[in-house]
């Protein structure tokens, strides 16, 4: 599972890259330090669903040859951060030492990501394009040296306000390099990535499998199995009010009140799916530092039922941020990376299942999202009919952030944002990408 994996593989055996934007969040280090234990038998795979008997024969990467890299801002080493998440109860006591050679493996892979507010002092600063080209090079070169398969770039640093200038957020200057790598990409955040206007026609046209965004873990995923029961069971309801308390860099970030809403935006889009409206109510987001990496989601539910009759349905749920989302990004690395494999392109909303504000038209009930991933493992399968052809797919006229110079097994195309000059664009001023210390 690391770049000098313990186990040999077999010498045809291919390998994949997984490159976490936010590489030193906590995450991040748990989904691979939780790869290096599951891929050695330390412990069981217990939250991944493609590790279930339903994606057995999907063709997936094993855990053992993935690979992983990434970009953050932060400079402390994985194996630090694993010892700092051991003592607050995220991993296992013992695993950062059982596991040490493939953090120490992964974070030498770890570049450097960007734009901070001081990138824009003593000296020029770079532009848009500019930072494409060095987060690109940053992951063909990832993909070179180890003689990978493919890649997966996946965005799981903490929640960005959205853009209101038009500007490129960091989230949507990554997105791009993920493009211009020639990568299948996955926002596991509600950030805007390649929601950005200049970015999501450029990314339908890449011939490039994606996904996203925003992980539903906890809160939301309750909602999207209780929305359903309601309008299933003719309930009415009247109000949905929520509270979150959480800490850690997700908490910081979250404070925002600006990245709160585009966090929220995705809850209110489930309860408008399954219900039909928005009911009253709000998500009202704290920060608690000491809870860590730890969340309460607290929902207080009104409704009436037959001739009128108010009740209520209270649920609280107590969970680790990282624990539930590291499953998830390993399950959507390797769907993503086995769809590019068979050939599969553009949004890939059958992985609507884990995510709060799916890609496409798909269902929000988490049922229906679950028969549709399952629909869509069965397309995995050698053999299976796909349908659709991903070259065919390519836009000959993109002519924006994607690169022609591409090498390494990670060839590019050329590309530029419609209607603006890429290449004189700037950065976006003041960006914070605190976000990674998720």
């Amino acid at each position: 599972m690391s770049a000098e994996p313990s186990l040999p593989l077999p010498s045809t055996a291919p390998r994949f890259g997984v490159w976490l934007i936010g590489a030193r969040g906590s995450v991040a280090t748990t989904a691979i330090a939780g790869c290096a234990a599951v891929a050695a038998g330390l412990h069981p795979p217990t939250g991944m669903v493609t590790e279930t008997p339903d994606f057995a024969a999907c063709g997936l990467p094993s855990l053992s040859s993935l690979v992983f890299g990434g970009h953050d801002t932060l400079d402390c080493p994985l194996p630090k951060r694993a010892e700092h998440l051991a003592a607050g109860g995220v991993l296992p006591h013992g695993l950062p030492s059982a596991v040490h050679a493939e953090l120490v493996a992964a974070d030498r892979e770890i570049r450097p990501g960007g734009p901070l507010p001081g990138d824009m002092d003593g000296g020029p600063a770079r532009t848009d394009e500019d930072w494409i080209d060095v987060f690109a090079a940053d992951i063909r070169d990832f993909v070179r040296r180890h003689r990978l398969a493919g890649a997966v770039v996946v965005n799981v640093a903490s929640t960005e306000p959205a853009p209101t200038d038009g500007s490129l957020p960091p989230s949507s200057l990554y997105a791009a390099a993920a493009l211009r790598a020639d990568c299948p990409y996955v926002n596991f955040t509600p950030s805007t990535a390649l929601h950005h206007p200049a970015l999501a026609p450029l990314a339908e046209a890449s011939g490039l499998p994606y996904a996203g965004r925003d992980g539903k873990t906890g809160q939301t995923l309750l909602r999207s199995v209780l929305g359903p029961m309601f309008a299933q069971r003719a309930l009415a309801v009247r109000a949905w009010s929520g509270t979150n308390l959480l800490g850690g860099g997700d908490g910081a970030a979250l404070a925002d009140p600006d990245a709160a809403a585009a966090k929220n935006a995705g809850k209110e889009r489930v309860l408008a799916d399954t219900l039909g409206a928005v009911p009253e109510g709000e998500v009202h987001i704290d920060d608690v530092p000491s809870l860590g990496d730890w969340k309460t989601a607290w929902d207080h539910i009104t409704f009436d039922g037959f001739l009128g009759a108010r009740m209520v349905l209270q649920t609280t749920w107590q969970g680790c941020d990282s624990a539930l989302a590291a499953p998830l990004v390993l399950d959507l690395a390797r769907l993503a990376a086995r769809a590019r494999e068979r050939g599969l392109s553009g949004p890939l909303g059958e992985l609507g299942f884990y995510f709060k504000d799916p890609v496409g038209d798909g269902p929000a009930s988490l049922a229906e999202q679950y028969a549709e991933l399952k629909r869509f493992a069965g397309r995995l399968r050698d053999g299976a009919d796909v349908r659709g052809d991903a070259g065919a797919r390519r836009a000959a006229g993109s002519d924006a952030y994607l690169d022609a110079s591409g090498d390494g097994g990670a060839g590019g195309r050329k590309a530029g944002r419609p209607g603006v000059d890429a290449r004189a664009g700037r950065s976006r001023p003041g960006a914070d990408e605190r976000g990674e210390q998720r």
